[in-house]
């Protein structure tokens, strides 16, 4: 019997990102299980996103989501694509997917870390999923845990995972690695009950300790590249320029490197700019792109956190955080022009009904395009079936002839009878396939525009009932013509 691999998804895997951090990771799906998806989130993010772990919240950053709100935003794009798709999986869909990383304790900042698992989750999604990374400070290393939404910016497309992603996730982070200088263990693959610990002690790479021996020499400011080489050979390099390619190597090791392996600013060009001054004069100056600013918040119910066992930490940690969020909700609404309450009610009542007239369209255009791509795929199908089937019927409807050709016998049935139920028959002649094409682009191009125009209603919408939402709990203000769709943010 053949003995099935477990997949990688869940096969913890090894990976360096550098000199200053050797981590491990491993990527796991999140389902809901019995719980609601709005509860299954909001355990995950509250447990990600705990004030006492991540430094008060300060070491979070966050993608196409807010940090307070990441669960509720979830949850809302679960319902749009249910909404949008028809699918659903229940207990058996994947909600997120959740990645952790593990550093070398002190040997990387709490921010650097952030900054780091920001930058390798926005590589690896592609920036197609809203993404969490929550930096934990509560344990001897740094470690992040990275989640990610499942369902796509768009709300109608689902990640899909497959074997191999923990190895394209530490390939990435190498790649990281290599554009900011950092070393890359060579050899990464460990079982999965072996303890990562028993990496980092390990000394750093011959291409981390060529690339900190460059740095020292570039430091020096040799006046030309023949300087530069002199000085690696000054350092215990010995270095090749006889052939295509510059190669240097330290006495213990067994083959040479070569300078456009390092890649960066280590590469024979680069170093030869940064000579001339016209390079990046070290890899610290290219830092990771900062998270974006955070926008204004939904208020964190303290009372409703605190009945569900949060504790007086929490409560001073929340009533800080509703401070910030409340300046920013006064932020935008001046900036908008929103200081009359009646104005920002109008405002989000047309923004909730102009989102909710795209949905209706984009649900009308799906419907239209998947009938005219089954309509063209039944003709198609009838057609080529259609000399089989007239010599089905010659030879009596014989078994013996229907055993010889079943598949296509079945596909011509069952084309006819779709073709019945859509009305097709003398009275109603069938289009041709080109018609359909015709009729099929124009759809498609309307669709794309919906989207784009479906996507800014949506995150207008978030913004308005959000303000909306913190100034009616602020005033104590309920308003049921707006209930509904600011119940979305909520869960």
């Amino acid at each position: 019997m053949r003995k099935h691999r477990r997949p990688d998804f869940i096969r913890p895997s090894i990976f360096c990102l550098g000199v200053v951090a050797v981590a491990t990771t491993w990527i796991r799906p999140l389902h809901s299980g019995k719980r609601s998806v709005a509860q299954a989130f909001r355990g995950a993010v509250d447990y990600f996103e705990d004030p006492s772990k991540t430094d008060g919240g300060e070491l979070i950053s966050s993608y196409e989501c807010d940090v307070r709100t990441a669960d509720a935003e979830f949850a809302l794009s679960k319902q749009q694509y249910a909404a949008l798709t028809g699918r659903s999986q229940g207990r058996c869909d994947i909600i997120a997917y959740h990645a952790r990383q593990s550093f070398m304790p002190g040997e990387i900042t709490p921010e650097e870390a952030n900054r780091i698992g920001y930058e390798l989750a926005m590589r690896f999604t592609k920036g197609q999923y809203a993404f969490l990374v929550c930096t934990h400070i509560d344990r001897s290393h740094v470690h992040n845990h990275i989640i990610w939404n499942s369902t796509t910016l768009d709300c109608i497309g689902k990640y899909r995972n497959f074997i191999g992603s923990a190895f394209a996730l530490r390939r990435c982070s190498d790649l990281i690695c290599a554009e900011n200088g950092l070393s890359v263990i060579e050899n990464p693959g460990l079982s999965p009950g072996r303890n990562y610990a028993k990496h980092m002690n390990r000394p750093p790479s011959f291409q981390a300790r060529l690339r900190a021996a460059i740095d020292d020499a570039l430091a020096q400011g040799p006046p030309a590249f023949e300087d530069f080489l002199a000085l690696m050979r000054a350092a215990g390099y010995e270095v090749s320029d006889s052939r295509k390619h510059i190669t240097l190597r330290l006495s213990e090791q067994k083959k040479p490197t070569r300078l456009d392996t390092l890649r960066g600013d280590y590469t024979e060009d680069a170093i030869r700019q940064r000579i001339e001054g016209r390079g990046t004069s070290s890899p610290a100056a290219r830092a990771p792109a900062a998270p974006p600013a955070r926008k204004h918040t939904l208020l964190i119910d303290i009372e409703a956190k605190l009945r569900e066992g949060k504790g007086p930490g929490f409560e001073r940690w929340a009533k800080l955080q509703n401070l910030k969020s409340m300046a920013r909700t006064l932020i935008y609404l001046q900036e908008n022009g929103l200081d009359d309450y009646a104005v920002l009610r109008d405002r989000s009542a047309m923004a909730s009904a102009r989102f909710n007239e795209l949905s209706d369209r984009l649900k009308e255009l799906d419907a239209g395009l998947t009938a005219n791509a089954a309509l063209q795929k039944h003709i198609v199908t009838y057609s080529k079936t259609r000399k089989t089937y007239v010599e089905y019927r010659k030879a009596g409807y014989s078994k013996k002839f229907r055993a010889a050709h079943e598949a296509d016998i079945i596909l011509h049935q069952t084309a006819k009878k779709a073709f019945d139920e859509l009305g097709y028959g003398k009275d109603k002649k069938l289009p041709t396939v080109a018609s359909l094409r015709a009729e099929y682009a124009p759809m498609l191009d309307e669709k794309k525009k919906a989207y784009r125009e479906y996507q800014q209603a949506k995150s207008e919408m978030r913004e308005l009932l959000t303000a909306k939402s913190n100034i009616d709990r602020l005033l104590n203000i309920t308003d049921r013509g707006l209930e509904r769709n600011a119940g979305r943010l909520e869960r």
